[in-house]
C-alpha cells in the first residue's frame, strides 16, 4: 500500500515537471536559428543608427482666438427712430451692404425745406445781379450816385452769400439723407447687433460689430525669453479645442512685456472658420538646429522612462536609457544617452530584455 502512494506521488512530481518545461519552451514560442554556437536569437529585428536632422526650433504657447480686428458701427445721425433691420448675428456682409435704415421722412420733408429756400436765394441773387450790372454800366454817366452804386454792389454779394448758404444747408440735408442708410464699412461677420425695430438712436449709438474680413488670429502668450526668440513672419501649428490643427504665420510681435503677468501677446494670422473666443495650445517656429532623430518604434517606454536597445558585439543588445525631445514625422529626438554611431534596434524592444541575442534582418540598415 506505501508502496503504492510513492508511485503516484513519484508519477505526480514527474508530470507537474514536465508542465512547467513545455510552459517555459513556450514563453517564446519562435525562436530564430542561433547566430552563434552557444546563443539563441529570440528575435529577429532591423537595425539602424541614430540620423542628424535640420528640426526647427519652437516654443510651446497658449492663449485665446481672437478677431484680427473689428469695426464698430454706429448711428451718424441723432432723433430718428429705426424702421428696419436687414442683418443679423452671424450673417457674412460685404462693403457696403444695407443693415438698417433709419425713418426719412423728417429728413425728406427738411430736404424740400432747404431746397425752396435755396431757389427763393437764387432768385434774389439774379435780381440783385441785374442791378448791380445796371449800376456799373451807368455809374460814369452820373445818372445815379455813387452811394447807390455801392449800395447794388453790396446786394448782389449778400445774395450771393445766401445763395452759398442755402445750397450747402441743402447738401448737409442730402447727408442726413444717406446717413439714414446703415451700411457695413467692411467685408465681415456680424459678431453683434443691439439694434432694435423702433428704436430712436443718438448719433454715435452702436448698432452693429463686425469680425473683419472673417479674419482670425491665435493671440499667444509668451515670456521674456520666448519673446526674444520669435520674429514676425514665423510658422506656427495650432491645436483647437476640437483637436484640430491650424498652420498659421506670425503677424506680430508685442514689443513690450505686460507690467502685471510679465507677458507679452504674439498674434498669429489663421485660416478662417475658428471659432473666437476659443482657448487653444500651439509651438511657434523660432530657428532651425541639428537634432539627433530616431525612429519612434525604436523608443520603448517603460515605467515612465525612455530606452533604447543598443546592437552590441556578438548581436547582444543592452538596454541604454535615453532623453528624448521633439517628436516630428515619424521620428523623435535624442538630447541624451545615445551615441551618434550607435547601431540599435528600429523596432521590437517591447519585447526584448537587456542582454538578449537578436537575428538582424538581411538588408536592415
Amino acid at each position: 500500500m506505501n508502496l503504492s502512494k510513492k508511485k503516484i506521488v513519484i508519477g505526480g512530481c514527474a508530470a507537474l515537471v514536465l508542465a512547467v518545461a513545455a510552459i517555459g519552451l513556450g514563453r517564446r514560442p519562435a525562436l530564430a536559428e542561433a547566430p552563434t554556437a552557444g546563443s539563441q536569437a529570440v528575435l529577429t529585428v532591423s537595425a539602424t543608427q541614430p540620423q542628424p536632422k535640420d528640426w526647427p526650433v519652437t516654443l510651446a504657447a497658449s492663449g485665446s482666438i481672437v478677431a484680427w480686428a473689428e469695426a464698430v458701427i454706429s448711428a451718424e445721425t441723432g432723433g430718428l427712430r429705426i424702421a428696419a433691420l436687414h442683418a443679423d448675428v452671424g450673417q457674412s456682409v460685404k462693403r457696403g451692404e444695407l443693415l438698417a435704415e433709419l425713418a426719412r421722412d423728417s429728413v425728406q420733408a427738411d430736404l424740400r425745406r432747404y431746397g425752396a429756400a435755396l431757389m427763393s436765394a437764387k432768385a434774389s441773387l439774379a435780381q440783385a445781379r441785374a442791378n448791380a450790372d445796371r449800376a456799373r454800366l451807368v455809374k460814369d454817366s452820373g445818372a445815379i450816385s455813387e452811394q447807390q452804386v455801392a449800395e447794388y454792389l453790396a446786394t448782389e454779394q449778400t445774395a450771393l452769400a445766401a445763395v452759398e448758404q442755402a445750397e450747402a444747408q441743402v447738401a448737409a440735408q442730402k447727408v442726413t439723407l444717406a446717413q439714414t442708410r446703415i451700411v457695413a464699412v467692411d467685408d465681415g461677420i456680424v459678431t453683434a447687433k443691439s439694434a432694435l425695430l423702433g428704436q430712436v438712436v443718438s448719433a454715435g449709438t452702436e448698432l452693429f460689430r463686425l469680425q473683419r474680413q472673417g479674419r482670425v488670429e491665435w493671440q499667444a502668450e509668451v515670456d521674456a525669453r520666448q519673446l526674444a526668440q520669435i520674429r514676425a513672419g514665423a510658422k506656427a501649428e495650432v491645436t483647437l479645442p476640437s483637436g484640430e490643427v491650424r498652420h498659421g504665420t506670425v503677424r506680430l510681435v508685442a514689443p513690450t512685456l505686460s507690467t502685471t503677468t510679465s507677458r507679452a501677446n504674439v498674434f498669429v494670422s489663421l485660416p478662417a472658420g475658428a471659432t473666437v473666443g476659443q482657448f487653444a495650445s500651439g509651438r511657434i517656429e523660432a530657428g532651425r538646429q541639428s537634432a539627433l532623430t530616431v525612429p519612434e518604434a525604436a523608443v520603448v517606454l517603460r515605467d515612465g522612462i525612455s530606452y533604447v536597445f543598443e546592437i552590441g558585439d556578438g548581436s547582444k543588445v543592452a538596454r541604454r536609457r535615453v532623453e528624448t525631445g521633439a517628436r516630428r514625422d515619424g521620428l523623435v529626438e535624442i538630447t541624451a544617452g545615445l551615441q551618434a554611431g550607435a547601431r540599435i534596434a528600429a523596432s521590437g524592444g517591447a519585447f526584448l530584455a537587456d542582454g538578449d541575442t537578436v537575428r538582424i534582418a538581411e538588408g536592415a540598415k
